[in-house]
Formats: structure tokens, C-alpha cells, sequence
């Protein structure tokens, strides 16, 4: 998404009276993180649109507005377009002060130019004469003597003063720290803000520039409706975008506040009865959640913790702290790109947190429950489950080539994360080595005398990818030591498997390793084999690549069976859920 929003310059052309000026303002549509995909976004949209103009946002962003315009020219615009579908839904008004570097179009300076007309009206004709290019700024004289500046001024309580100060920071002029004492550091930052907005540099803020300087800050939050909410389920009363958000229903924890336009926004207030085992747990379960993705600073300490999560296209931010018996504390889930908006309600969010007695009861549970939520949330899912098998008892694992093809992140079981020792693309098998220390249940002994045909063997997978919570068997038989096309390193086996049984461990009657089970690959031109048709990449071929790397096995020449439940015990123990992540 997008990061915006910033100053509104006020000018006072009265004495003891104001009259704000029409503010410049822009259409923001468009942000990418990339310099090269904003460019090929800005020429597509300057083919159909006016006023189409590239700038640098910060933080690696950049973003595709429209304009300059006045705010009530804005406004129509994105009604407009909007309506003809020519901008995003999402789509809204933007201010200079976000704009960085211009890079569209190349060479221009649009910081610099004249307001745009609304280009959905009527275009008016170029006037014979102009007016004065460079007119004498106006100083707007104060409507308070400093004396009597000084005097309001001395009204005002520490937290004011201090918000004042946040407030000069914010606008680019005092650099010390928030203190509340207006030393000289601030009376030369006050002053630099009364020059900079056409006001006489004294130093001393007068009541009604104190007022314009808190405008100016808080411009970012218009439009979202800041006001406070109380809960009384919940027991929270704190600050919520009113006009982004509205209440949905409670789902124990949770009270959800889901998004009510076209920003794509939620919040959740977190309240619950507990100790701190109960707290570290929520943080636990937190972190499976769709909304809070695995990037992002987190940290938990005492009786608090504070989760954010990091994706493409969104940040989550998640806070709860233990209370007298009580986890209270809120997700605000917001866009992408929208940081600087995105900082400042979260500060207003934490500033107006209240808690009072009562939290909500276990048994407020919604209509909607499926095993893939939590509280009525989506649990984060891997973009593919499959199977692996233990070698070692420090927790390496063989699996199939396909089952970690193109994955940023891989898991094993319980989430314990994995790197790829070796992948054999041309066998079908990769190597993992966990990054933690594991303690397997069994692992995998190989088999080193050469099998029977048509003896029975069995595969043990995930095969419904982790749903059930522990491997299953299958039966079926040996058909073949070679592949279809004669390959030695493969072996075809006859029993039906599904795509979460992929490099699982293919095993004999005994429970002794034979191979690893691989992706079904159909032959081709329109020709498919038969569903129970599988094959599995040799064991022999596998310890090669084990001997490569330095990892020894256990074999043995016993083809002595077993009983079919010691078998599916036994081949269980060595099997492990292999998670593929975006």
C-alpha cells in the first residue's frame, strides 16, 4: 500500500481571525516497492489519466499520485475515477509532506507547479495577462502579544507541553528530547515554525498557533474517525479509526472490529481471564495466525509481549499485558506503505488504552468454526505439507526434492525450522538439517539385502498434510526394482498414496528402509498412469548421497516382517511433517 498524509498549512490573513487556505493535496493510487515496477505503473496510468506524477515515499517505497489539486478537487476526483473504476477503491488523499524524490515524469518537479485543475471539469482558458510570479509572503501578525502568549502559555500542563514539542519534531524543527521545558532548543524551533508558516519569529507559540501547529499534526489522523470506544464485554475503553473499522462480533479472546470501507484494516481487542502461562500461550498461538506473519520484531518478557508482524502487504501489531489475574491489549492490522498514519494511531491507540473489571467469557464463541481458525482468525498456512523421515538422532531428515523446491522457509513438525543440506533433483531427494536441537522418536534403518518382488511394503506420510496431527500407513506391494524406463535409482510400487505422503519413508514388511516415496509424475502426452502407480527413489542411491555428506546410517539384511501395528508404530516414530513456506 501506501505511506501519506502530512501537513495542512493554515495561513491567517486577519487580525484575532483565521481563514485556512484551500490545501494542497494529492491522489495517491498506487505505491510499489520497486523503482522499476512504479515507473512501468506510472506510464500505464499517464496513458489514460492527467496529472499523473511518481515520487519516492521512503523506507524502499514509491508511489503513483495524481495532481496537485485542492482538497475539494480531490475529493471529486476520487469520486470520479472511482466510480469510472480507473483508480483503485483504495485510493485516497495524499499530502506534500509525504513526497519524496520525484522519479515520474522524468525531469519535472511537481512539488513546484501550480495546483491542478479537476480534470473531470471543464478546463478554463489561458488569461492574456498573469499575476505577480513571485508575490511578497504575507506575515500574518499575531492575535497575542508575547506577553500575553507567555501568560496562556503558562496554563498549560506538562503533558501539553510535551505534546507540543512532539508536535515541532514531528514538522521537522526541534530535535532535543521530550521534556516538557521550553528551553532554547524549543523557543528556536517555535520560532523556525512561526517563520516557516508566514507568522513574526518570536519564539513564544500564541494560543491560536499552538492550535494550527496541533492541526498540523493530527492532519494525518483525519478521516478516521479517532474517538474513543468503550468495550464493555471487553472492559477496554481506547481510541479506534471509527470510520475504518466496525465492531463484527466477540470471539473469545477476541472482540473483532473488522474493516468497514475500502481500507483494508482490523482490530482486535484481547481479553481474557489468565496467568502467565495463559499470556505466553496467546503469544504462542498469536504467532500461527494469518494476520501476525513470521517477519517482524517480537519480544515477551514478565507479563507483557509485543508481536509485529511484517508481510508485503500489511503490518501487525500486537500487544497484551497480564493485569490482576486479567490479559487485556489489541491487533492493529493496517496497509502497507501508510507508516507514517499507520505510527500515529498506533501511538493513540497505546496512549488511550483503559482497562476496566470484567473480561469476555470463554463460551462467546462465533457461528463460523473450522479447524483452519482460531477465534474466528485464519491460521497461517504453509504453501505445501509433506513428509520426511529421521536418519539420525540429531534430527536430520531425507525427504523429497519437490517437498522444499522454491520455499523461503521451512519447518519440521511442532515449527522448528530447517536448512537444506543437499538437494539431488535429478534423484528426487534433499537433506535437512534442523537449526535447532530435536530429539526423534525413532529413526530410519535401512535396508541392505535386496527385496523381494511383490513383497508387501507400506508408505508412512502426512498424508493430509498435518490435519490429523500424526502420520498414517499405507499398504501395497513392491512391482518393481527399476523405473518405468529402466531406471535403477527408482522403484515402483503399487498402492495409492496422496501428495502429503511425498517424501515419506517407503519401508518393507520388517519396517527397514527401501526408498523414499516421490511425486506422482504422470508420463505425459496425454497419457496418465494409474492411481495406484507410485514410485520411490532407491535406498541405496539415498545413502550415496548420505556418504557424500558425511552422515551415517544404520542398515541391516534382517527381512524378518513384523505385525502390522508394531510396523505402523515403528514407521511413524521416524516420520516428520515437512512445512514449505512463502
Amino acid at each position: 500500500m501506501q505511506r501519506l498524509f502530512t501537513t495542512l498549512v493554515f495561513i491567517f490573513v486577519a487580525m484575532r481571525a483565521a481563514v485556512a487556505q484551500d490545501d494542497v493535496v494529492w491522489v495517491q493510487i498506487e505505491a510499489r516497492p520497486s523503482l522499476a515496477e512504479a515507473q512501468d505503473r506510472a506510464r500505464a496510468y499517464a496513458a489514460e489519466l492527467p496529472d499523473v506524477n511518481g515520487f519516492s515515499l521512503g523506507g524502499g517505497w514509491y508511489g503513483i499520485v495524481l495532481g496537485p489539486y485542492t482538497r475539494g478537487d480531490a475529493q471529486q476526483v476520487l469520486r470520479v475515477y472511482r466510480a469510472e473504476g480507473s483508480i483503485p477503491n483504495d485510493s485516497f488523499i495524499a499530502f506534500s509532506r509525504n513526497l519524496g524524490q520525484q522519479f515520474w515524469p522524468i525531469g519535472a518537479n511537481a512539488l513546484n507547479r501550480p495546483v491542478a485543475a479537476d480534470p473531470a471539469a471543464p478546463r478554463p482558458e489561458v488569461q492574456a495577462e498573469t499575476a505577480d510570479p513571485d508575490p511578497a509572503p504575507q506575515i500574518t501578525p499575531a492575535e497575542e502579544t508575547p506577553r500575553e502568549a507567555r501568560a496562556s502559555e503558562a496554563l498549560l500542563s506538562r503533558a501539553e507541553r510535551e505534546e507540543l514539542q512532539v508536535a515541532l519534531k514531528w514538522a521537522g524543527f526541534y530535535t532535543a528530547a521530550i521534556d516538557g521545558a521550553f528551553g532554547r532548543g524549543t523557543r528556536a524551533s517555535m520560532a523556525q515554525w512561526q517563520q516557516a508558516n508566514n507568522f513574526e519569529a518570536t519564539g513564544v507559540l500564541t494560543t491560536q498557533q499552538r492550535a494550527v501547529l496541533m492541526q498540523q499534526y493530527n492532519a494525518v489522523l483525519d478521516g478516521l474517525g479517532l474517538r474513543e470506544v468503550r468495550d464493555d464485554e471487553a472492559g477496554i475503553e481506547i481510541a479506534l479509526p471509527t470510520e475504518v473499522v466496525t465492531f463484527e462480533e466477540y470471539e473469545y479472546p477476541f472482540a473483532h472490529y473488522t474493516a468497514s470501507g475500502d481500507l483494508p484494516a482490523t482490530v482486535l481487542l484481547i481479553s481474557q481471564k489468565g496467568d502467565r502461562d495463559s499470556l505466553y500461550g496467546l503469544y504462542d498461538i498469536m504467532q500461527t495466525l494469518e494476520i501476525v506473519p513470521p517477519d517482524g520484531p517480537r519480544n515477551r518478557e514478565g507479563d507483557s509481549f509485543v508481536l509485529i508482524g511484517e508481510a508485503a502487504d500489511f503490518i501487525s501489531h500486537t500487544e497484551a499485558r497480564l493485569e490482576r489475574g486479567e490479559i487485556k491489549g489489541f491487533t492493529l492490522v493496517w496497509p502497507a506503505g501508510d507508516e507514517e498514519r499507520r505510527t500515529r494511531l498506533l501511538g493513540e491507540m497505546q496512549k488511550s488504552l483503559t482497562r476496566f473489571t470484567g473480561t469476555l467469557a470463554p463460551d462467546q464463541i462465533g457461528d463460523e468454526q473450522s479447524v483452519d481458525l482460531v477465534a474466528g482468525l485464519e491460521v497461517r498456512k504453509p504453501k505445501r505439507a509433506r513428509s520426511g523421515f529421521f536418519i539420525d538422532r540429531e534430527g536430520s531428515v531425507v525427504t523429497a526434492a519437490e517437498a522444499v523446491d522454491g520455499c523461503a522457509r521451512i519447518t519440521l513438525d511442532d515449527g522448528s525450522e530447517a536448512d537444506i543440506l543437499s538437494s539431488d533433483p535429478d534423484l528426487g531427494v534433499a537433506v535437512l538439517a534442523p537449526q535447532g536441537g530435536l530429539a526423534p522418536l525413532g529413526v530410519a534403518t535401512f535396508q541392505d539385502a535386496t527385496p523381494r518382488l511383490q513383497s508387501e511394503v507400506a508408505v508412512a506420510g502426512y498424508s493430509y498434510g498435518g490435519l490429523l496431527g500424526a502420520p498414517t500407513v499405507t499398504f501395497g506391494t513392491l512391482a518393481d526394482l527399476r523405473g518405468l524406463q529402466g531406471e535403477e535409482t527408482r522403484q515402483r510400487l503399487t498402492l495409492s498414496t496422496l501428495p502429503g505422503d511425498t517424501g515419506g519413508p517407503v519401508v518393507d514388511a520388517g519396517g527397514a528402509v527401501l526408498g523414499v516415496l516421490l511425486p506422482r509424475d504422470d508420463a505425459g502426452g496425454g497419457r496418465a498412469l494409474p492411481d495406484d502407480v507410485n514410485f520411490a527413489a532407491n535406498g541405496r542411491a539415498i545413502r550415496g548421497l548420505l556418504d557424500q555428506l558425511g552422515l551415517p546410517v544404520t542398515t541391516t539384511d534382517t527381512l524378518a516382517p513384523i505385525a502390522p501395528e508394531s510396523l505402523t508404530t515403528k514407521a511413524g516414530q521416524m516420520t516428520v511433517l515437512v512445512n514449505c513456506w512463502d
